[in-house]
């Protein structure tokens, strides 16, 4: 007999988010804090960048099975146990800090672990939102999910750049573990419906070849949408290629002051709740494919501003402008997966692009801080062959060399945005 559909209610999204937003906000100052500490322990760009790239691998052997695993399990159990998996982990961490054993492979292994879960139950939210709201709330929700992300990319750094002087390492991973039980505690407290297709799906057995081949067959058919995953993960293969360098950045060039760094991820934060905020409200382009396109020429030019500049007073306003885009790209692209894809296979769906998207984006963590630290900063420093070049652009100094990179990646992602614009297929959409 078929189930009844469940009333979809804006509300009960709302306080999902409210609760995951606790929580990313605690996650964020960790990671935040955990960056100045390596930076402390090391200063090289490798190290940091190597955090991304632990954390795409880990997320790329995990999608292999986990958008099946979401369509056909209860996706708020996936949530809790994401959420609790992550708190033990910070415990873990914690425990090795205060101890005083703490090193930089077992972050390496606990960021892959972490994101692991963490992926699950991003995933698991993600594919709720066509049955926790409407299709006309399907922009709203995506969103507030960008609002979430950028006000705990905001909030998070500017608390721990300034605590991280006072608790240390420590006292703010304590901080963390009190978000996980607040986002537990909601979502343990709600309802979230699943696909009516679920229950059946979840009788069958299922082999991992096969439900990539089906999500792959179901982009094939649908070219609009396989040129969209395409577009989409180069522009983020090159973001994420100078961004896995951002921090060692701007503490090369501001002496390994967190505050500076805290400071401009709150500039960041205000950006993208103010961006997201006027999307949701609004609804956002009408064409979604110009909203994507825009957003990534918008990123584009404010990167290149901001790798220009040396100082806090073209940094905060760049990255202001840059993620005044970043929700419009985002949530463009979120609304027409979400709209073009059936809810009962966004999981496996969803699942495949992030295997693509993920596997690419791998590779510029993978490349950048080595790219940085033994090409680009020895050939920018006095007697480099590029220093008489690029020397008066970018300074012979320390951090010179990372700045080139970065400018040169956000040239990239322009140049990606405006073949948007060659691109017939994505008129389709």
């Amino acid at each position: 007999m078929p189930t009844t559909p469940q009333p979809r209610n804006f509300r009960t999204f709302a306080i999902i988010w409210f609760g995951q937003l606790v929580s990313q906000i605690g996650s964020s100052m960790t990671w935040f804090a955990i960056s100045i500490w390596v930076w402390q322990q090391t200063g090289r760009a490798t190290d940091l960048a190597l955090f991304g790239f632990f954390s795409q691998l880990s997320q790329i052997f995990m999608y292999l099975v986990s958008g099946t695993i979401v369509d056909r399990s209860s996706r708020k159990l996936l949530m809790i146990v994401g959420d609790a998996m992550t708190g033990i982990l910070t415990i873990v961490l914690a425990v090795l800090y205060f101890s005083g054993h703490l090193q930089i492979w077992h972050l390496y292994l606990t960021v892959a672990i972490a994101n692991i879960f963490g992926q699950l139950q991003e995933l698991a939210f993600e594919a709720s939102i066509s049955t926790l709201v409407d299709r006309k709330d399907y922009t709203r929700a995506s969103s507030m999910g960008f609002l979430a992300e950028f006000a705990s990319y905001g909030l998070g750094p500017a608390l721990a750049g300034v605590l991280y002087l006072t608790v240390d390492l420590g006292g703010i991973m304590a901080i963390d573990l009190a978000t996980f039980l607040i986002a537990i505690s909601i979502v343990a407290s709600v309802h979230i419906p699943q696909p009516k297709q679920l229950k059946t799906d979840s009788t069958q057995p299922f082999e991992v070849l096969e439900e990539l081949s089906f999500s792959w067959r179901y982009l094939t058919r649908h070219s609009s949408l396989k040129i969209l995953l395409v577009w989409t993960s180069l522009f983020w293969l090159a973001h994420n290629l100078g961004q896995s360098v951002y921090s060692a950045m701007i503490l090369a060039r501001s002496n390994g002051d967190p505050r500076i760094l805290g400071s401009l991820a709150a500039a960041s934060g205000v950006a993208g709740v103010l961006s997201a905020s006027v999307m949701g409200k609004f609804g956002g382009f009408k064409r979604r494919v110009n909203g994507i396109r825009l957003g990534m020429l918008g990123v584009g030019l404010s990167k290149i501003i901001f790798g220009l500049g040396r100082i806090p007073l073209v940094w905060i306003p760049a990255e202001f402008a840059c993620c005044l885009n970043l929700p419009v790209l985002g949530s463009s692209t979120d609304t027409i997966w979400i709209d073009k894809v059936s809810p009962e296979i966004q999981g496996r769906v969803f699942a495949t692009n992030s295997i693509v998207m993920n596997t690419i984006s791998s590779v510029g963590y993978l490349a950048s801080g080595p790219l940085a630290d033994r090409f680009f900063e020895p050939a920018m420093m006095p007697g480099g062959f590029l220093a008489p070049i690029l020397g008066g652009i970018f300074g012979t100094e320390q951090g010179s060399g990372i700045s080139l990179l970065f400018v040169m990646c956000a040239i990239a992602m322009s140049a990606i945005g405006i073949a948007g614009y060659r691109l017939p297929q994505l008129q389709k959409l």
